[in-house]
């Protein structure tokens, strides 16, 4: 069954118990009403982090499916967006970094994309907040295809929580400036504002809607003169400022990591943490988590919204990010981009018809499966081979699914690269330096030993090693295939 007619069977069955029957004559439509559908994407979010932010928790993650093993294909952000709006790897959407001559904005073919297609199915499109870098660094006015609606933050003043820009539909707006935080101004709760108007005004129409909902938090700010961000970066509301003060830096196994012999040299030629850099860590960890109760806020407002207007049971909202963060594990202070579960795994959850309420899966999800889902909700059909799957019969019977999903950052033309896969027990990654790594997550779920060259993982790497040669350039149905590998011969 798809998600769609799974959808529609819940709402028609929903009416039914009601009201009983249909009275003669109703229009079909008032029970086989498409899904709303709302995405909320932060920016450099790890699960950790979910902790602190209990509206998600009990507004989405309480009232709908979790699923704790969910990674990105490529951690970094233009890439994984990217990913979300086609349903596709990164070596297939050609997106492969944050600018030229390997990514950006301009990179994206755009006319190919989740709005376009849901607006062909029907759909009224919304984007609030942060697109893909380098978004109106050419043409600030330009509304992508297939958004009806557009509140787009033009780069390079999306990463300012005072002082940005948002092209409204054609015409540019700044908020504040960066210095003067002023607590009207700020970003994340001037983008739910414009949310829960959208939804006031779509809500009440026979037509769904869409909406993108794309807060800068917790990424960092952009340096600018007169801005203080030694003490937190991203700034939080001001309200929120101080909330967190006691948060300190979480030290799993793997943090500061005394031996990294068995990493690459771009991780193994890393020093130590020192005193003064886990001070460092710590201030701008707690920047992002106190940035992140904004966030938070604005999910209570966009669920109430839908409450108020009657449309919540009516409405599929999703939670995620785009990629994860490091925060001092394997000795890498800050960032992303690499094959570690800090930089891979982000929160993923998701409520509304057809989804189980309360439920929390272990079978790995990936970004290159949100569009597959979303198509699925909606009933609308991609005009591009989809590399990833509907996430709702996963959901609702996830024992049934076993799935590797490739890893990646490459091949591109500046800088090195890898690519990988990420399954349910296993990391392997195959560097562009010829450098390899290989992490038994079921006995090493911190990866603090490659056994890439260990005697007894020989057939588990060569196995790895065969289903990478196919996956790491497949499309469309290919990508969804997956042969069990074998365990470590002891």
């Amino acid at each position: 069954m798809s998600g769609s007619r799974l959808s529609r069977l819940v709402l028609a069955t929903l009416t039914v118990a009601a009201v009983g029957v249909p009275a003669a004559g109703a229009p079909a439509d008032a029970v086989m009403a498409k899904p709303n559908i709302v995405v909320i994407m932060v920016d450099d979010m790890n699960v950790s982090a979910l902790a602190h932010m209990p509206s998600v928790r009990s507004l989405i993650a309480n009232e709908g499916t979790s699923f704790d093993n969910s990674v990105v294909s490529y951690s970094l952000c233009c890439p994984s967006r990217s990913t979300f709006l086609t349903g596709q790897y990164a070596h297939n959407h050609g997106v492969l970094g944050n600018a030229p001559p390997d990514g950006g904005f301009a990179k994206l073919r755009a006319g190919q994309t989740l709005p376009v297609w849901l607006g062909n199915a029907g759909y009224n499109t919304a984007h609030v907040g942060k697109f893909l870098n380098g978004y109106g660094a050419v043409n600030p006015r330009q509304v992508p295809p297939g958004w009806a609606e557009w509140y787009g933050s033009v780069d390079p003043s999306t990463y300012s929580m005072w002082g940005y820009t948002l092209n409204e539909n054609g015409t540019l707006r700044t908020y504040g400036t960066p210095a003067v935080e002023d607590p009207a101004l700020y970003q994340t709760d001037v983008y739910a504002d414009k949310a829960a108007d959208y939804i006031n005004r779509k809500a009440p129409a026979e037509q769904p809607f869409f909406l993108s909902f794309a807060p800068l938090a917790p990424h960092g700010e952009r340096a600018v003169n007169g801005v203080d961000l030694s003490e937190r970066n991203p700034r939080p509301a001001p309200r929120h400022r101080g909330d967190l003060d006691t948060v300190t830096v979480p030290k799993p196994p793997n943090y500061n990591e005394a031996d990294t012999s068995d990493k690459p040299a771009s991780v193994r030629n890393r020093p130590l943490i020192t005193p003064a850099a886990e001070e460092r860590i710590e201030a701008r960890l707690k920047g992002r988590l106190e940035s992140l109760l904004a966030v938070d806020d604005a999910v209570t407002r966009i669920i109430s919204t839908l409450r108020t207007t009657g449309e919540l049971d009516n409405t599929v909202v999703v939670f995620t990010s785009d990629n994860g963060w490091m925060q001092g594990e394997h000795r890498i202070p800050s960032g992303k981009i690499v094959p570690y579960e800090e930089s891979l795994r982000v929160p993923l959850i998701i409520r509304g018809p057809g989804v189980p309420v309360g439920k929390r899966v272990s079978t790995i999800a990936a970004n290159v499966d949100l569009a597959p889902t979303i198509l699925d909700v909606a009933d609308a059909t991609a005009a591009l081979p989809m590399d990833g799957r509907s996430l709702l019969p996963i959901a609702n019977d996830p024992g049934s699914f076993a799935r590797g999903i490739v890893i990646e950052t490459g091949p591109k033309q500046n800088g090195a690269w890898y690519s990988g896969l990420r399954a349910p027990r296993w990391t392997y990654v195959e560097h562009s330096t010829g450098e390899r790594e290989l992490y038994d997550l079921q006995q090493d779920p911190f990866q603090l030993t490659s056994v890439h060259n260990d005697p007894r993982y020989a057939a588990t790497r060569q196995a790895l090693a065969n289903q990478l040669a196919t996956l790491r350039t497949c499309s469309g149905a290919p990508c969804r295939q997956w042969t069990p590998v074998p365990g470590p011969q002891l």
